[in-house]
């Protein structure tokens, strides 16, 4: 491992590298300084399995990095290493290093004297919101076109269905007759849930640079709970800003766990919801009235996506998700479903709410 971390420009001498247990894609690794005075590294080995293009990868997180670094030091932000991700070069100037056996390996400066959350409070929601909200309004006007989707289709619905129905047509796995109404109670969506496509080929919904993996614990708080990085950059590409503010709702904004065993548990958290929408919407600026008019419908639309990604890698015999027992993504799938309904029956307040922040 000490080898890996060599090929890259690294200030100092290298104490020790200890696994980090955070994320299902990538293996992460602190690389400890020797010397106190010298700042340690985040290692990654990159899935390439995941990532089919990892050149365009990094030069999406380069680019996108770049751009906040600038926008920050304009607005006067000191300590711009601890405000966003920075790669560390291989020393032959590359942004990532490739193995003789085709692994890849990147390299960010390590942000001391940080943490995350899993779960929050509304107070951190509405911090978050604020985050996120400022994260995309200062890409808003990063030029899209050099940026590649690292995981092309990766929240389009329409692509989500047609994956499912190919599930359901092949039924790999003899799992569909006893599932017969989540097929159903899928089907009688679609088309709604198809309705940000339909939009964006109207010219109404344009797309921009998400993060597309906005869960509360890809961003780093300080020791006084302030938000100070968003991480985890793999899936910054064009997007819809409703799936970003969706995926944020789907994950913080419920009362119960993603798979969880007892359904009653789940619900929509409008505490969270509220206290998020209204940070978000603070610093969100640049959104048209169509995103406004449809941001609640992100929350809907996440959960749904993530109900048929769920019930899909269930009809395919379980080759996509980890799995902890044999009906793990079956549970995930009702589960799921369980918060889209909660969020249906919320619908009208959700949009009330961000009516109210939005001054529409």
């Amino acid at each position: 491992m000490k080898n890996i971390a060599a090929q890259f420009e690294i200030n100092g001498e290298i104490a020790d590298i200890t696994p980090l247990k955070i994320g299902h894609i990538n293996d992460s690794y602190i690389v400890h300084a020797k010397n106190a005075n010298d700042p340690s590294y985040f290692l990654q080995k990159i899935n390439a399995n995941i990532f089919k293009d990892v050149a365009g990868l990094q030069q999406n997180i380069q680019l996108v990095t770049d751009h906040l670094r600038k926008k920050l030091a304009d607005k006067g932000v000191s300590d711009l290493d601890r405000k966003v991700l920075r790669l560390i070069p291989t020393k032959d100037g590359k942004l990532f290093y490739q193995t003789a056996d085709d692994d890849y390996w990147r390299m960010y400066v390590y942000i001391q004297n940080t943490h995350g959350y899993d779960a929050i409070t509304p107070e951190l929601a509405y911090k978050a919101g604020v985050a996120f909200g400022d994260f995309q309004d200062m890409l808003s006007d990063i030029d899209k076109t050099h940026l590649i989707e690292t995981i092309p289709d990766f929240h389009n619905m329409e692509f989500r269905l047609q994956q499912f129905r190919d599930a359901v047509e092949d039924n790999k796995a003899g799992r569909l007759a006893k599932t017969q109404q989540i097929v159903a109670e899928i089907e009688k969506r679609a088309d709604e849930m198809c309705r940000p496509q339909q939009l964006f080929r109207e010219g109404r919904l344009v797309k921009r640079i998400n993060h597309c993996d906005t869960k509360v614990n890809n961003m780093l708080f300080d020791e006084n709970d302030e938000p100070t990085c968003i991480v985890d950059l793999d899936t910054v590409m064009p997007g819809f800003v409703l799936s970003d503010f969706g995926d944020f709702m789907r994950t913080a904004a419920n009362t119960g766990a993603e798979d969880d065993a007892n359904l009653d548990n789940i619900g929509v958290d409008m505490e969270i919801f509220e206290a998020y929408t209204k940070g978000y919407l603070r610093k969100a600026t640049f959104l048209t009235p169509v995103e406004l008019d449809n941001l609640a419908f992100g929350a809907k639309l996440l959960s749904y996506m993530q109900t048929v990604r769920f019930f899909t890698d269930y009809l395919n015999g379980d080759t996509y998700y980890k799995i902890q027992y044999p009906e793990h993504n079956l549970q995930r799938t009702l589960a799921q479903l369980r918060l889209l309904q909660s969020q249906e029956a919320h619908f009208d307040t959700m949009r009330q709410i961000v009516q109210k922040y939005s001054g529409r």
